[in-house]
């Protein structure tokens, strides 16, 4: 089974950690495009949140009904050990990549943003 984690991954990952109880479908998918800017569909979300569970990363559970939602039930999902791990693993290896190149990058991507001007 595959433990590395892929961009999307990794953000769901974090708006789960982020969220902490409150993390379902609507907030996760909400905490994503506050976060980064970026119009996130729910497809995507449900998807890897079910490739996540499927790798014993996070877990869900059904809520209680509530009457502003006509007694239909939230999916709550929470972090697991597992998940937090794979987590750490790929954002340390991001950041052992990244080391000492990041004023390197900083100067490519503002000659990139002053292209566009």
């Amino acid at each position: 089974m595959p433990t590395a984690l892929g961009e999307f991954e990794q953000l769901i990952i974090l708006a789960i950690l982020r969220l902490q109880d409150n993390a379902y479908g609507v907030s996760i998918r909400r905490a994503i495009e506050d976060g980064t800017g970026r119009d996130v569909s729910a497809g995507a979300v449900y998807t890897a949140l079910g490739r996540l569970e499927g790798r014993g990363f996070v877990t869900s559970h059904i809520g209680e009904t509530t009457p502003e939602r006509s007694g239909k039930r939230r999916k709550y999902y929470r972090l697991e050990p597992a998940g937090a791990s794979a987590l750490y693993r790929s954002y340390s290896d991001v950041q052992r990549m990244a080391e000492g190149l990041i004023s390197e990058l900083s100067g490519l991507a503002a000659q990139d943003r002053s292209s566009r001007a």
